[in-house]
């Protein structure tokens, strides 16, 4: 199951990493939330994938038992399913604000504070 998962794992990272490269901001925008996806699956698989005991301490008891599953990655994927929403949510709105004041998705064309015909850089000081 695991081997699965790996192949997943490597399958989402190369999709989020052609779709960032690319010069449309909805794909790059795309491309990131498969990227935090990626990760998410990435901890879910180092945590065991395995029908373990849930992680409750027993009473009575001071640790987990040996056979319980590990909450740190569930821990740091909730918090990371937050975190990545957020931030899906704020380049969403950058996004649509950018289509409508430029009329273009293409980052190629978003250059209003380049000018196309761009002077020689100093060739001496």
């Amino acid at each position: 199951m695991e081997v699965a998962f790996a192949t997943l794992v490597g399958l989402f990272f190369a999709a989020a990493i052609y779709l960032m490269m690319s010069k449309f901001s909805i794909r790059i925008m795309l491309g990131i939330a498969i990227l935090g996806n990626a990760v998410n699956l990435l901890l879910f698989t180092a945590g065991r994938v395995t029908p373990e005991v849930p992680p409750i301490i027993p009473a009575g008891a001071d640790t987990l038992n040996a056979n319980a599953a590990n909450p740190l990655p569930q821990a740091l994927i909730l918090t990371a399913i937050v975190i990545s929403f957020s931030f899906l949510a704020f380049l969403l709105v950058l996004t649509y604000r950018a289509y409508q004041d430029l009329k273009t998705d293409n980052t190629g064309e978003m250059r209003l504070a380049e000018p196309e015909e761009r002077p020689l850089p100093p060739l001496g000081y």
